[in-house]
This record gives structure tokens, C-alpha cells and sequence, in this order.
């Protein structure tokens, strides 16, 4: 019930936030989500046996962020001008025996967080940018949940065991169908609203070209949302915890929500590129 109500809050306001919300505001919620699943990050790093400088890695991310509002070209030089800053910085703070660790767990902390998170607003800014959101949201949502109620009612076989004891092949290819099956039920309620006289509501959803490339979309990003879970529980078995934090009830921490997001974020970001190179 937690889960479910939960669930019942951040979805609505997420629903907002894509249709009415504007550039900055995702930007800026965006940054404060990184920031928090930051945060937990580096608690798991610490926990793992390092000492990350924390606030210097937080301020990177902002600053990622700030840098992708203004000049999205610029995250190559930026990225690498950050990971740089924090060797030097860990170089000077940290026991020699700490200085690899400790910075290459700072600078993966804005690979893994940060660079994913920055796709969001990039998303957004795009013609069809609530639907492209509302897309990726809905199928991740979608395999969640397919793969945790059916995982649980007829999972036998193992997906990872050594990583996340609980995932099963059948929940997995449970969560492929029901992301497809979202998939396909956006795409038909886009054509209905494009055929009928609805007003504002007739652009509200758009998905132009094929509906075979969407659905086929909608189960890679299922696939990446799912190494996006499996790579997280690798990070928390590692350091010894079961979640990465206690602020969502139900759900663990804020990066046990979104670690699929992680993953699929950058992959439908790099396939929209794709697409507008051919």
C-alpha cells in the first residue's frame, strides 16, 4: 500500500510537470532529483570503503546541468574539465592509498547520475517533447510493474541471482510485453486524438513515423531500464545495503526509483539523435 500510494502522488505530478510545466522547471526538477539520487550514491560509495568529496561533486552536477540549458555541445570539454577538478581535489584531500578510488567514485557519480538526468530537459525540448517523456515514463513504469507482479506470481528461473536474487526470466519478459503493450496503447490513443475534434487535446500526443520503430523502441528501452535495475542492485550488494535510501515509502531511495531511468533516459536520447542523422 505504501508503494501504490506512493506511486499515487509522484505520478500526477510528474504528469504535469511533462505537459505544463516549462523547459526551466523540468530542468530544475531535474537537478534536484540528481541531486538527491547523488547524494544516496555517495552514501553507497562511502559505504563501499571511500570518501568521496560530496558537496564538490554535487555543485559538478549543477553545473553539468547548467552547462546542457545553455550550450548541450559543450558536456564533452565540461565532463572532462570536472572529472579533472575532482582528481585534483581528491589528490590533495584524500590518503594516498584513496585518491584512485575516491575520485574515480566522485567522477562515475556524474556519469551515472548526472550525464543520464541532463537528457530529460533535452527531451523535453524537442517538437514532440511531452510525448517523448510521456513515453519513456509510461514504458518504464510499465515493465516495473509487469515485472514485479508477474515475477512474483510465476517466476521460477533466475535472471541474475548473484545481483538481484528476486528477478526472474519471467518477470523480465513480462516487463518487455507490458512496455510494449504501453506502447502501443499511447500510440493508438495519439491517433484517436489526431482523428477527432478535441481541440488542444489533438496535439497532446505525438508519435510520427512507424508504429513497428516505436514498439521495437519501447522494448529496448525496457531492456535498458532493466540493466538500469540490475546495475544499481550490483552498486547496493556491493556496499551491503538493500536500498539505496529511505525517502520514497515503498520504493527504498530516490535512486532505487529512478535507476532505470538511468539507463533508458540516454538510450532514447542517443536513438533521437540516430534517427535526425539519417
Amino acid at each position: 500500500m505504501k508503494r501504490v500510494a506512493t506511486a499515487a502522488v509522484l505520478v500526477p505530478l510528474v504528469l504535469l510537470l511533462i505537459f505544463l510545466g516549462p523547459a526551466w522547471l523540468i530542468a530544475l526538477v531535474a537537478v534536484f532529483v540528481a541531486e538527491l539520487a547523488l547524494w544516496e550514491y555517495l552514501a553507497l560509495a562511502d559505504a563501499a570503503g571511500a570518501k568521496t568529496p560530496r558537496i564538490a561533486t554535487m555543485i559538478a552536477v549543477v553545473l553539468l546541468f547548467a552547462c546542457i540549458f545553455r550550450r548541450p555541445d559543450f558536456l564533452g570539454p565540461v565532463l572532462g574539465a570536472f572529472a579533472l577538478a575532482l582528481f585534483i581535489l581528491c589528490a590533495f584531500r584524500s590518503p594516498l592509498k584513496r585518491v584512485l578510488p575516491d575520485t574515480a567514485y566522485s567522477v562515475f557519480g556524474l556519469l551515472y547520475i548526472g550525464v543520464p538526468l541532463t537528457t530529460l530537459p533535452l527531451l523535453s525540448e524537442q517538437e514532440n517533447g511531452p510525448s517523448l517523456l510521456l513515453f519513456l515514463f509510461f514504458v518504464v513504469w510499465a515493465g516495473d510493474v509487469a515485472a514485479l507482479y508477474v515475477g512474483r506470481a510465476w517466476g521460477r528461473r533466475k535472471l541474475a541471482p548473484h545481483i538481484s536474487p528476486a528477478k526472474t526470466w519471467e518477470g523480465s519478459v513480462a516487463s518487455i510485453a507490458g512496455s510494449v503493450l504501453i506502447a502501443l496503447l499511447l500510440i493508438f490513443l495519439a491517433g484517436y486524438l489526431a482523428r477527432g475534434n478535441f481541440g488542444k487535446l489533438s496535439s497532446l500526443l505525438s508519435f510520427p513515423g512507424s508504429m513497428t520503430a516505436w514498439l521495437v523502441l519501447a522494448a529496448i528501452l525496457n531492456v535498458a531500464a532493466q540493466v538500469g535495475d540490475l546495475v544499481e542492485s550490483a552498486i547496493k550488494r556491493g556496499a551491503g545495503v538493500k536500498d539505496s535510501g529511505t525517502l520514497l515509502p515503498g520504493h527504498g531511495g530516490v535512486l532505487d526509483r529512478i535507476d532505470a531511468l538511468l539507463v533508458a533516459a540516454p538510450v532514447l536520447w542517443y536513438a533521437l539523435l540516430l534517427q535526425q542523422s539519417f
